[in-house]
């Protein structure tokens, strides 16, 4: 049985049609800057809020005397750093999307327009 890619009918092959080299885009040095550019925000922001989040786990697992003091009426430090949890859950997502938007989405549609201008 010949297992070669090139055997196969068009219709049972994957990948694009069109006969666009995604290989070649994907080893471009302005790829290489996109992700780059990706990986330089997404990274460090991951590890950043993994670690505010095994810290809240660990304030609460052993250092409850802390957790329970409180702030303000019957709200405790548990409490507060819960709902911070939210807040800088949203402020991330709001963080990235502006990031995104200039940074992100222009080169991606540089790299979009140039692969459909060689269509």
């Amino acid at each position: 049985m010949d297992s070669a890619p090139d055997s196969a009918p068009e219709s049972e092959r994957s990948g694009p049609s069109d006969g666009t080299d995604y290989t070649q885009v994907q080893e471009s040095a302005e790829f290489g800057e996109l992700r780059s550019t990706y990986r330089s925000f997404a990274f460090p922001l991951t590890v950043g809020f993994i670690a505010w989040y095994l810290l809240y786990v660990l304030l609460s697992n052993y250092a409850a005397s802390f957790m329970a003091t409180k702030v303000v009426g019957s709200i405790n430090v548990a409490f507060v750093l819960g709902l911070a949890q939210f807040l800088t859950t949203f402020l991330i997502a709001v963080w990235y999307s502006r990031f995104a938007a200039s940074k992100f989405d222009p080169k991606a549609a540089a790299i979009k327009n140039r692969l459909e201008g060689d269509a």
